[in-house]
């Protein structure tokens, strides 16, 4: 398994598209289910912060005003990040803010995203919901810090992903569970999810070198 970037952003809004921006963004970077290194910043967005997103993350214009701007923000997350694939908690969310201000910077933005709501809703279908907090408590996922905030939020997001990773390793027989199974697991319809798994199980002994021996 290669290295995985886990990110998460906090902004002002719903949507770009409707003029919103960055407040924090964190990435925690991962390689074997393990934390490697981790990159967070606050966010000037030019703009103010709604009284209830403020409520929600904790994050005040008084808190951003003297933060660097967006733009230098993400030019250090987008270095950070390289050409390593993401993760993200509800992924179209983090998704669009990362491709619009990477759009605004004219930089690449080309990482396939996967997203780990679409995941444990496969691998979980038991847990009470797919909120971030509740497959923490479900799954005994450590935590700390506060939620909706991005380090802690990104943080608890890459323990899912090791969690899920691990899962299907240990508990579905697969031999990798790098970011490319994880996208092809996330497009597979749920009733199908089983056999799936069993097909790239199978799959993974059948490749050359799997379960080799020697004669004695």
């Amino acid at each position: 398994m290669t290295r995985i970037a886990v990110i998460d952003f906090e902004t002002t809004g719903m949507s770009p598209l409707h003029g919103d921006r960055p407040t924090e963004v964190a990435i925690v970077m991962t390689e074997q289910g393990r934390v490697v290194d981790q990159y967070q910043s606050l966010m000037n967005p030019g703009r103010p912060i709604p009284r209830f997103i403020s409520e929600l993350t904790g994050i005040t214009d008084a808190m951003v005003r003297t933060a660097p701007t967006v733009s230098a923000v993400m030019a250090e997350a987008a270095r950070f990040v390289g050409e390593v694939p993401l993760v993200a908690h509800n992924a179209a969310f983090d998704r669009k803010f990362w491709q619009a201000e990477l759009a605004r910077l004219r930089l690449g933005h080309a990482q396939p995203f996967a997203c780990t709501v679409l995941l444990a809703r496969r691998l979980y279908p038991q847990a009470p919901n797919h909120k971030l907090g509740t497959l923490a408590d479900h799954l005994h996922l450590p935590r700390s810090g506060r939620a909706h905030r991005a380090l802690s939020d990104a943080q608890v997001t890459a323990a899912l992903l090791g969690r899920i990773q691990a899962d299907l390793v240990d508990r579905h027989g697969l031999r990798d569970a790098g970011h490319p199974l994880l996208c092809g697991l996330q497009q597979c319809a749920r009733p199908a999810v089983h056999a799936w798994l069993q097909r790239q199980a199978q799959a993974a002994l059948e490749m050359p070198g799997v379960n080799a021996g020697t004669d004695s």
